[in-house]
């Protein structure tokens, strides 16, 4: 009866842990199960549940047009003003009258003080810019052209190149040839250029690139080509051409331009 007894028991107890390894072996089958499946893609997942608000469209907003950028208007010189101010200056700026010294409508009445009229005024403006920053040095025109705006400086040249243009004549009758010769044709031999080709054969000039020489007083000129020479006034294609030139022949050029018009 003990042993049969037993054997009930054991029988009760086997019922239960056989139940739990069969729950093992299942979940084990469907974990390998699972394992083995291949993998879904992404086109395949399952969509994101949407919010159950739903969602302002967010407007989108243009920054303005900036506006566009305008250049700087070019100074255009004023006859009218150019004139008022060579004949009168502006005494409240301190700015003297030309006409003290380069006389009635820039005619000068000595060599000291340079012929201005009919000069062009784009040389014109830069002489004195040049004056005022001290790229050509002379104390009197240093100080004077400090006191000058662009715009005066504009206005000066567009008065001063509507005026006839000066007459000369050659001084010294022996030197002409030679001045000729210069003026013309350079001097080969020596590397010098003929000054015609640019300030033209009747010494008017280039506008915009070379200066008027005709008609210019032969001791200004003279003076000039010597600073030229020595330096004192700097123009790399002038230095270059009036180191080359001796005494005789500055003076001989300079007298043969002052009789051209």
């Amino acid at each position: 009866m003990r042993h049969s007894s037993q054997i009930s028991k054991l029988t009760r107890l086997k019922q239960p842990f056989l139940g739990c390894c069969s729950i093992f072996l299942v979940m084990a089958l469907a974990s390998l199960a699972a394992a083995n499946e291949p993998a879904k893609p992404a086109s395949m997942a399952s969509p994101a549940v949407a919010p159950s608000a739903a969602v302002a469209p967010v407007a989108v907003v243009s920054a303005p047009a900036a506006a566009p950028v305008q250049a700087p208007k070019a100074l255009k010189g004023d006859a009218t003003v150019g004139e008022a101010l060579y004949n009168n200056g502006d005494a409240s700026r301190g700015v003297v009258a030309c006409l003290t010294c380069h006389g009635p409508k820039g005619m000068s009445a000595v060599a000291t003080w340079p012929k201005l009229a009919a000069q062009h005024g784009t040389y014109l403006a830069k002489q004195l810019k040049n004056y005022k920053d001290g790229t050509r040095a002379n104390p009197i025109m240093m100080g004077l052209a400090a006191t000058l705006t662009d715009q005066d400086m504009l206005n000066l040249a567009a008065f001063l190149v509507k005026q006839p243009p000066p007459q000369g004549e050659v001084q010294n009758k022996a030197s002409i040839e030679l001045g000729q010769l210069i003026y013309r044709g350079g001097i080969a031999a020596k590397g010098i250029p003929a000054c015609s080709a640019c300030h033209s054969p009747n010494g008017a000039g280039i506008p915009a690139q070379y200066p008027r020489l005709g008609g210019q007083w032969a001791e200004y000129n003279a003076t000039q080509l010597a600073y030229f020479r020595d330096g004192t006034r700097k123009n790399v294609q002038m230095n270059m051409i009036a180191v080359k030139l001796s005494d005789l022949e500055v003076k001989a050029v300079a007298d043969y331009m002052a009789g051209l018009h």
